[in-house]
């Protein structure tokens, strides 16, 4: 199994698959997939869990590795299913490879023990203590399981791609916000998502606004980099909260915003296919706007892709851990070695 919660705060995605390895050549078969939509109350705590205090912040570690662990049990009693493991990719609540730390809370021990099941759990930790950023993670998975396409463009709560450079490394970095700040900007016009990009479709771009945004200094920064809250809240709120336009241009700016962060990164590459996976992939404005304004063939999977590759990218990452095969690769992070991360519990055992 594998689960995975994101920055834009949606829900927790559950996978079931099954991997095989033919004469090297990996591959998937999704048995099932859900995304358990978080209750308000739920929002809130995740939302807030990074001004919490010390205690608070534990206490809130231990309550959602149950509620991940509960999640595991309602999906395997509705779809059947006997996993050999859980691999939880957590719910980021600081990353600061700066610093040397980043958290994702889901406390493993605790997903252990209400499942039954060995748990692979807080994937970034090794990398980070061998000096990487400790992200994106899913790039090794995108070499083994997606390698026929050039690049792979993830748009969720950050817009992030992966792709193999002219010597064969694999290459990944976050390129920008997307569905986070989509979403904050939908919520004053009372919408939890721009369905569709409906509402930006209205808007006029604001040419000061997107000249700030696109000259942050982030976007001049070479790869391997990752971002996070922190970027939005020092960088990208301020700016949008300085702004009394209406939320349908701000919208229209924003989504200008995504697609020339985007293309600054493709159109340093050579014309091929980009799987474009994420909650982005199903805003037809968004979509429209990436097809219109570059040369590369966009390739939008089915729903089952687009909605749980992560997942099924984490539950293959757990794969490499159990078998001790690096997982993280330093081509991407920075790190001193590539590494195969991620702490193991094993419920019945000590650990």
């Amino acid at each position: 199994m594998g689960l995975m919660s994101g920055t834009s705060l949606d829900g927790v995605d559950v996978v079931l698959c099954e991997f095989a390895n033919s004469n090297g050549q990996w591959e998937y078969r999704l048995i099932g997939g859900k995304t358990v939509h978080y209750t308000d109350s739920w929002k809130e705590l995740l939302a807030r869990s990074y001004t919490m205090k010390a205690a608070e912040l534990v206490e809130l570690d231990h309550n959602y590795g149950k509620y991940l662990g509960a999640i595991c049990q309602d999906f395997l009693s509705e779809n059947g299913g006997d996993p050999s493991f859980i691999a939880s990719h957590g719910h980021t609540v600081f990353h600061r490879p700066d610093l040397g730390y980043s958290l994702q809370i889901g406390n493993g021990h605790d997903l252990a023990a209400v499942t039954e099941k060995p748990v692979i759990y807080d994937f970034r930790s090794r990398d980070i203590s061998l000096g990487g950023q400790g992200a994106p993670l899913v790039p090794a998975g995108d070499r083994l399981l997606f390698g026929d396409f050039e690049s792979c463009l993830n748009i969720g709560g950050f817009t992030n791609i992966s792709y193999n450079n002219a010597d064969g490394e694999r290459i990944a970095f976050d390129i920008c916000p997307a569905n986070t700040v989509l979403n904050h900007l939908s919520s004053r016009l009372g919408q939890g998502y721009d369905h569709n990009g409906a509402s930006g479709r209205k808007g006029k771009i604001i040419p000061g606004l997107l000249s700030a945004l696109n000259d942050l200094p982030f976007y001049l920064l070479p790869p391997p980099k990752s971002t996070g809250r922190e970027f939005l809240e020092k960088d990208i709120m301020p700016l949008l909260a300085a702004r009394d336009e209406n939320p349908e241009d701000l919208l229209r700016t924003f989504y200008e915003h995504i697609i020339t962060q985007v293309n600054r990164v493709l159109g340093g590459r050579e014309a091929g296919r980009i799987l474009v996976t994420g909650g982005g992939a199903r805003n037809t404005y968004l979509m429209e706007l990436l097809r219109k304004q570059n040369a590369h063939e966009i390739v939008i999977p089915g729903e089952a892709l687009i909605d749980f590759k992560e997942a099924i990218v984490f539950a293959f990452l757990g794969l490499l851990r159990m078998l001790g095969e690096n997982n993280c690769l330093s081509s991407v992070t920075g790190a001193s070695s590539d590494n195969s991360g991620g702490i193991i519990i094993w419920p019945g055992r000590e650990n």
